[in-house]
């Protein structure tokens, strides 16, 4: 008899364990058109093999500086679909929304419709759009920009096979802020703008989400470097949090 309490209470623990938290992954696509930009964008800068992290930064802070001020506005749809499977259950959800940018720094957003889990539409997919939002306000916009007074830049590969986004830098926020990310990003050789990015945020964005991997690709409009495709985000829960 206490050989089969142990074992229950063994698998018990196991169970307990397991069911802590429970992960899935978040696919989201964007179809983005710049409308109402300047005629003429920021001149691109010619790579140069032997540049040092301290250089490529200064570029690239130059150079978002530049896209940001000559970007008007864009507009667009973005969809946002999730499925995740775990022991006893299975969430899909999928939501369709409509983007507006307008210079300086306003972002509009449009459910067009939202369909699947109602939990992971409220708690997840809502929850990413809530957060860029607020990324906008002017008191947050400054302490969420990619420069050295928000990042420490901590490591330069050059890699001459990436279509371009040759340079790869390693990434830390010097303050553990929900909107800031850690990892590496990737940068364009001739626009230093960034092109990819590979990390998690520096605070989890919400109470139920444990661990976020975030897995952003950017993609040239003009002249400009717009968010087009999320091919992984890898989200965690609290199992207390799942319905």
């Amino acid at each position: 008899m206490s050989m089969a309490r142990e074992a229950l209470a063994t698998f018990k623990r196991a169970n307990r364990t397991i069911r802590r938290r429970r992960c899935f992954s978040l696919i989201a696509a964007a179809a983005l058109t710049p409308v109402g930009t300047s005629a003429q964008g920021p001149a691109a800068i010619a790579a140069e093999p032997q540049l040092t992290l301290s250089e490529v930064v200064e570029n690239l802070v130059q150079k978002n500086a530049e896209r940001a001020k000559a970007l008007q506005s864009y507009r667009g749809k973005r969809i946002y679909k999730l499925d995740f499977k775990g022991f006893h259950t299975a969430l899909r959800a999928e939501m369709i929304v409509e983007i507006t940018y307008t210079a300086p720094a306003k972002k509009d957003f449009k459910v067009l419709s939202e369909s699947g889990s109602t939990w992971i539409v409220k708690r997840v997919l809502k929850r990413l759009i809530d957060a860029e939002k607020e990324a906008q306000e002017a008191a947050i916009r400054a302490s969420v920009e990619l420069n050295t007074q928000n990042y420490n830049f901590t490591s330069l590969e050059r890699r001459t096979n990436a279509g371009g986004c040759g340079y790869v830098l390693g990434i830390q926020p010097k303050v553990p802020n929900k909107f800031l990310y850690r990892g590496r990003i990737w940068v364009d050789d001739q626009d230093f703008a960034v092109c990819r990015i590979e990390g998690e945020p520096a605070k989890n964005p919400s109470i139920w989400i444990t661990k976020t991997e975030i897995r952003h690709n950017y993609q040239k409009f003009e002249n400009f470097w717009l968010p087009w495709k999320t091919r992984a985000f890898r989200v965690c829960v609290s199992a207390a949090a799942l319905p």
